[in-house]
């Protein structure tokens, strides 16, 4: 029997059999590339990279905090704790750190990195023995209590000072060492003169949607928000659309913004939709500032700020209908113009004619009795 003329059931056996062969053969190509290779990774195939690093009190426990928050003057001193522990499978060597915090393109707040050397609040932590950075070994499940103290200067500035605290552990890649970081955010307030303050720094809006139908688009809002006061604040913010007569012209739109760093910006862009073409639209933003964390005594009350910006959004189709109209009118007038003005020459040439016939017939009834006077002459 041929194989074109195999039953289906012998024909899937086949296929089945062939594929058992194929399996059989790849296994035993990775046992030997395993042999050849001394299998280094079968000891360590269950092995995991685990840190855990949160605030903690004296007694080496955690205490429930989600980040170190202070409030201090010039000058003084903080002493806290740092419990460090190894989640994973082997022994890891940890780095813990100090270092400043950033918002970074899309606003996150961040740390800087591992061996870059920090300036404001970061380089203020001190560990054992003076240094900004300690390192040890933790075997499994075994964790370490890291003590330190926050020095703040006696020249530094009123308002919020962020940074973290950071456990890193560096493993050896192929090409790379991949640097794994777990931190704890750090916000030190100094006192002074504190001023919270947000602004919306632009606001720029476009129309966007199918020319032919008005009343179906949306308005792209495009804003910057600006930290120019000297506290750490998210917001809560709300936009919308208005038109003529302050109308409004799209339902509000509610979003919360991360926290912005003292000094820092970012543009965030979003899109109201269900909006028709008016003509005149007059899209809004106002930020409802607030301070983050979980410490009252450094709540603020913060005004609200708000910003619009005019669009012209014109309904192309009725524009459309209104310039076919206007230049129906105008030519209609034209036409109108110039067909009285025919008329007039019209009347105004029949009337020279008839002028010129009846002085034409003078002419030659005067011809005709001067002849007649001469030939009665004796």
């Amino acid at each position: 029997m041929t194989a074109a003329t195999l039953p289906v059931s012998s024909a899937r056996r086949a296929a089945r059999g062939i594929r058992r062969a194929v399996t059989v053969a790849l296994l035993s190509c990775v046992a030997l590339v395993a042999v050849i290779a001394g299998d280094p990774s079968t000891a360590r195939a269950d092995d995991t990279i685990g840190i855990s690093g949160q605030p903690a009190g004296a007694d080496g426990k955690p205490d429930g905090r989600t980040r170190f928050s202070y409030s201090a003057d010039p000058g003084q001193q903080v002493a806290d704790h740092y419990l460090v522990r190894n989640a994973g499978s082997v022994t890891q060597s940890f780095t813990v750190l100090a270092t400043d915090a950033f918002n970074d393109d899309d606003g996150s707040f961040g740390l800087l990195e591992t061996s870059a050397e920090a300036t404001d609040a970061g380089a203020w932590v001190h560990f054992e023995n003076g240094a900004n950075r300690l390192q040890f070994d933790l075997a499994p499940g075994e964790s370490r209590l890291v003590p330190f103290t926050v020095d703040i200067p006696a020249q530094a500035g009123p308002g919020d000072h962020a940074g973290g605290i950071l456990a890193s552990v560096v493993t050896p890649g192929d090409q790379v060492n991949v640097d794994r970081r777990l931190g704890t955010r750090m916000y030190l307030r100094v006192s002074g003169d504190i001023q919270a303050a947000l602004t919306i720094s632009s606001v720029d809006s476009q129309y966007v949607g199918d020319w032919w139908n008005p009343f179906n688009g949306a308005v792209r809002v495009l804003y910057t928000i600006q930290n120019t006061g000297n506290v750490a604040l998210a917001s809560n913010v709300t936009l919308g659309v208005r038109t003529w007569f302050s109308a409004p012209a799209s339902a509000k739109q509610g979003d919360g913004k991360p926290e912005l760093l003292p000094g820092f910006t970012r543009t965030f862009e979003t899109e109201v939709p269900a909006v028709a073409a008016w003509g005149y639209l007059n899209p809004w933003v106002t930020l409802n500032p607030f301070v983050e964390g979980d410490d009252a005594s450094k709540k603020l009350p913060v005004s609200a700020i708000s910003r619009d910006t005019v669009l012209i959004a014109p309904p192309w189709p009725l524009v459309v209908v209104i310039v076919l109209v206007v230049l129906y009118i105008v030519f209609s007038k034209w036409r109108r113009r110039a067909d009285e003005k025919n008329a007039a020459a019209w009347i105004e040439h029949t009337e020279r004619e008839a002028r010129r016939k009846i002085e034409a017939e003078r002419e030659s009834e005067l011809v005709d009795a001067g002849t007649a006077t001469v030939g009665r002459q004796p």
